[in-house]
């Protein structure tokens, strides 16, 4: 009976949880007969459940409301305030009840018969019978619930002892990795480790998901709350709730319950203004309040949004300095957000008067405290008379992410792979770096970003020069591009991911904390708070209209080598200097084209080396890593299985017998690896394909449609860039389908014959001569050079 009492009051909680919102969402649209069968259900369940297990108070209460929704079914009855009042209170006494039955303890003292007796009120009857009757509508916006999928009962201690393993199997995985790698290689073992590893990593991603909880959750009860508080003071309100399908550990909703409560009642009480008040200020008299989550990386952003009166930052201020939290000369030189961020001193509040609700100077210092204890932040932002916005910037409790590791001297470091655009060298041929008003900037392949130091910003000692230095390109979310200049990378892997300490958090530059292989601690950094920190201002805008002026090469006597393990696991090494960065793609990004595989980077195309198209299936879920070789005009795909370790020629190359992609063989670490020949690549995969650093100008008429469908595509893959007649700038190449055509200042005019009889083969071609049209292409580049 037990077991069965248990079972009764879980499955009461799980639907009283989203009942709340159900009945609300109802009474805005009476005609939705879904959300009415759904409350019907739970009081009827209700009401047979009672019976059972001889509860007779509860089974009164259910019969009553299941009474008066039968009614409403039945069409007798309209949801009218009344109703919809009357159910949500018997729905509180319900649950009430049902909280006694889990603590074992007696019933709420006192009778029923005043709710039954209100549930029954029809037409005019006195609000007075209601005891949780609203005197003003609260409009509600909620989305409609999907059918819940099939579940079972677990224990939270279970579920936390199964996540301790996956992750203490996920820790042992990457040491057992690292290992192999050290050890001499065995084709079966490393078969049966690939097995195993994707065994874990779904067992990883299931377990993981038994935590993690939707959101909706959480924000299923706010419709009530708002239609509550807003008929208590009077107000009407619109709820506009998005995002509940983002999931979040189930701990965590509980944990940022209360915060998120307090600020929607802040909100409801000091943002938003009365109807009449609205009025006069130019607004509707209906409030807005919009709450959403969303998903940015290793974090969860819940924004709530009022168009209220917003906050004064000079009565906060005024405040301040009257409680004697700052002194006037600290108050004169604080900036507008420093000016807000007031809104969380203890014992500081701008309300006229103490209510019920808010306007003690309690509640804003606690949620900034619990949220920041959970490694959380606190955001505010708020123009007066148009609202204020709160961003709550919350973790993921217990999470396994992808991420790259660095290390800075003997410090190793975590950096999200979401964030991480590339990695170049600092030294590379298309890298330079220069320090303009005393802050890095790297120039990247033609575009300027800025550069920071790791080392500098954490205040620690490297032996290394900056030239020497790897940079990692990383692009925060909703942030700007910047470089982060680190000593040394080491592999990609995927790391347990929980929060750390409050002081570490409160630097701003850390999202987290995770255990190596070897299990040793390491951070994970937070890049917008690197960004910050680190005192990136440029906007992303600004920097990508500066052009690099030039490239700067670094000399350096010793070869330094990027080693590797190829896709057919041999290790191979290739130099440093024709690498420009890493980068990981899905398989559907590869395909053949023009007679060879060819790689999808971005905007780019290039031709892929080091797959055989044989081994190769685009349809295949999977990703694959693939060196971005440059030649100084050229760039090549190079696929790789992973980077073992960046590495220095200290012995002789062996020299290959036959000309191919491999130059030589010699020890690296101790063991033999094959030496790439970068050249024999780029000349077997794009030495027919040469662009100029400077690409052509061809001025083609806009309104032909055979120029423009026809011939446009075989002058662009001859290297030139189109233009029409309206664009004054400055060409090489002029075609014309016209006989009487001027020729242009400087370059050449081509005229196009629809008859072959009246081209000469000059000056003039027939328009399907493809030989003839292809060297007048190529004759003119030649004559601009």
């Amino acid at each position: 009976m037990d077991d069965l009492i248990a079972d009764f009051v879980a499955e009461c909680r799980e639907m009283l949880e989203s009942l709340g919102g159900e009945i609300v969402a109802w009474e805005a649209s009476p005609g939705d007969r879904a959300r009415l069968d759904s409350i019907f259900r739970f009081v009827h369940t209700v009401k047979g459940n009672c019976g059972f297990f001889d509860f007779p108070r509860l089974e009164a209460l259910s019969h009553a409301a299941e009474d008066a929704l039968a009614d409403c079914r039945a069409g007798r009855r309209a949801p009218d305030p009344a109703l919809v009042s009357g159910v949500l209170a018997i729905i509180d006494r319900i649950g009430e009840m049902v909280a006694a039955i889990e603590a074992n303890a007696e019933f709420p003292a006192g009778d029923d018969e005043s709710l039954i007796e209100a549930l029954e009120a029809q037409g005019d009857a006195p609000a007075a019978k209601i005891e949780a009757a609203a005197t003003a509508d609260a409009a509600v916006k909620t989305p409609s619930t999907a059918a819940a999928p099939r579940t079972i009962r677990l224990s939270v201690e279970l579920l936390d002892r199964v996540m301790s393993g996956v992750s203490d199997m996920v820790l042992a995985r990457n040491e057992l990795a690292r290992r192999l790698r050290e050890a001499p290689g065995d084709v079966a073992v490393d078969g049966a480790f690939e097995r195993l590893s994707g065994i874990i990593a779904e067992m990883r991603d299931a377990i993981t998901r038994t935590r993690m909880q939707r959101i909706e959750n959480l924000f299923v009860a706010l419709p009530r709350m708002v239609r509550d508080l807003s008929a208590e003071l009077g107000k009407q309100v619109l709820v506009d709730i998005e995002g509940g399908d983002v999931e979040l550990d189930r701990e965590m909703i509980e944990m940022i319950r209360d915060p998120l409560t307090h600020i929607i009642r802040n909100a409801i009480d000091h943002g938003i203004e009365t109807p009449i008040e609205r009025l006069k200020a130019g607004k509707r008299e209906i409030g807005l309040l919009s709450v959403s989550a969303r998903q940015s990386g290793n974090q969860i952003l819940i924004d709530i949004v009022d168009d209220g009166k917003g906050i004064d930052g000079k009565k906060l201020v005024e405040k301040a300095v009257a409680n004697g939290v700052l002194s006037k000369e600290d108050a004169a030189g604080l900036s507008p957000r420093d000016r807000l961020a007031l809104i969380f001193e203890a014992g500081l509040s701008t309300a006229k008067a103490v209510t019920a609700i808010s306007g003690r100077g309690v509640g804003m210092d606690v949620v900034r405290s619990n949220v920041e204890r959970i490694g959380g932040v606190v955001e505010v932002d708020s123009t007066p008379g148009s609202g204020t916005r709160m961003t709550l910037r919350v973790p993921l409790t217990l999470t396994i992410i992808p991420a790259l590791t660095v290390s800075i001297g003997t410090q190793h470091f975590a950096i999200p792979r979401a964030a991480i655009e590339e990695i170049v060298r600092a030294n590379g041929s298309s890298v330079s770096l220069d320090r303009i008003g005393g802050s890095g900037v790297a120039t990247i392949r033609g575009r300027r970003v800025p550069e920071i130091a790791l080392a500098d910003v954490l205040g620690l000692q490297s032996d290394m020069t900056d030239e020497d230095r790897t940079l990692v390109v990383l692009k925060p979310a909703g942030g700007d591009v910047f470089a982060l200049a680190v000593d040394r990378i080491h592999d990609h892997e995927e790391l347990v991911v929980k929060p750390a300490a409050p002081a570490v958090m409160g630097t701003g530059l850390y999202a987290g904390t995770t255990l190596a292989d070897d299990g040793s601690p390491i951070l994970l950094f937070d890049p917008a708070g690197l960004a910050e920190v680190g005192g990136v201002r440029l906007e992303a805008q600004e920097r990508g209209s500066r052009v690099a002026e030039t490239a700067k090469t670094v000399a350096n006597d010793n070869v330094s080598v990027l080693l590797f393990r190829g896709l057919d696991g041999v290790r191979r090494a290739i130099r440093l200097g024709v690498v420009d960065r890493i980068e990981e793609v899905w398989s559907g990004s590869i395909r053949l084209g023009a007679g060879q595989l060819r790689v999808q980077l971005g905007e780019s195309i290039l031709p892929l080396a080091g797959l055989d198209a044989r081994d190769h299936d685009p349809n295949k879920d999977s990703k694959i890593r693939v060196f971005r070789l440059n030649d100084g005009q050229n760039e090549l795909g190079y696929a790789f299985a992973e980077v073992i370790d960046l590495m220095t020629i200290e012995h002789e190359v062996i020299a290959a017998s036959i000309l191919g992609q491999v130059a030589g063989v010699t020890l690296i670490g101790g063991e033999p690896a094959e030496l790439l020949d970068a050249h024999w690549l780029f000349a077997e995969h794009v030495g027919a394909v040469a662009v100029p650093s400077k690409p052509l100008v061809c001025r083609l008429p806009s309104n032909d449609a055979w120029m423009q469908n026809m011939l446009r595509p075989i002058v662009e893959a001859a290297g030139y860039i189109v233009v029409g007649e309206d664009d004054d700038a400055d060409v090489d190449l002029v075609i014309s389908g016209d006989p009487d055509a001027v020729a242009p200042e400087a370059g050449r005019l081509l005229r196009l014959s629809a008859n072959p009889d009246a081209a000469d083969g000059k000056d003039s071609i027939y328009r399907y001569d493809r030989t003839g049209l292809l060297v007048a292409l190529k004759t003119a580049g030649a004559g601009r050079a």
